[in-house]
């Protein structure tokens, strides 16, 4: 079982990574999730049947403990006011590679591009990380999504519809950015 983390790890954590980074922003909770991730990957890895790629069956497990993290932190929001900050960020890092938000630092249309990525829902999110952010084919975002092309071509086509509409209004000082 060591080996078969070991493999896992080297070949896709820094994408599994950045992607659940970009997901929730938060480098602790991003952590906790991929640890949350690999212990399921690693108790149901059995029975893992090879109908598509590890790859695939990797990130849908990752999208759904994210979506299943979101779900957790909107009950708890109903129940308690400001009960988590988003914006609250740790000072480490266990990764090597450069972090996102380090990246985004780099160039300020970039960070625009950043803020407003949160203001997509999940799924439009899920479909600009992956297309846009890590670089995959549409073919490889529906087979990590589970989900025909035609459905990332239209959540795409919508994602990037409103990402064009909140930048807008940013520029024209409708949306205010936290600092």
């Amino acid at each position: 079982m060591d080996r078969v983390f070991e493999r896992l790890y080297d070949c896709y954590h820094h994408d599994l990574y950045q992607f659940v980074f970009y997901m929730v922003k938060n480098k602790e909770q991003t952590e906790d999730l991929i640890q949350e991730i690999y212990i399921k990957v690693m108790n149901s890895y059995d029975t893992f049947q090879g109908k598509s790629s590890e790859k695939t069956w990797l990130f849908s497990i990752a999208r759904h403990v994210t979506i299943d993290f979101f779900r957790a932190q909107k009950r708890k929001r109903n129940r308690i006011l400001d009960f988590f900050d988003w914006k609250e960020r740790g000072e480490e890092l266990k990764d090597s590679a450069p972090i996102p938000e380090d990246i985004a630092m780099m160039n300020e249309e970039i960070q625009k591009v950043y803020h407003c990525l949160d203001q997509l829902n999940v799924d439009q999110r899920s479909v600009i990380i992956l297309r846009f952010i890590q670089e995959h084919t549409l073919k490889e975002t529906a087979e990590l999504l589970g989900w025909s092309v035609s459905k990332v071509k239209t959540t795409q086509h919508r994602a990037m519809k409103l990402l064009k509409e909140r930048m807008e209004k940013m520029e024209e000082g409708g949306i205010q950015r936290e600092a």
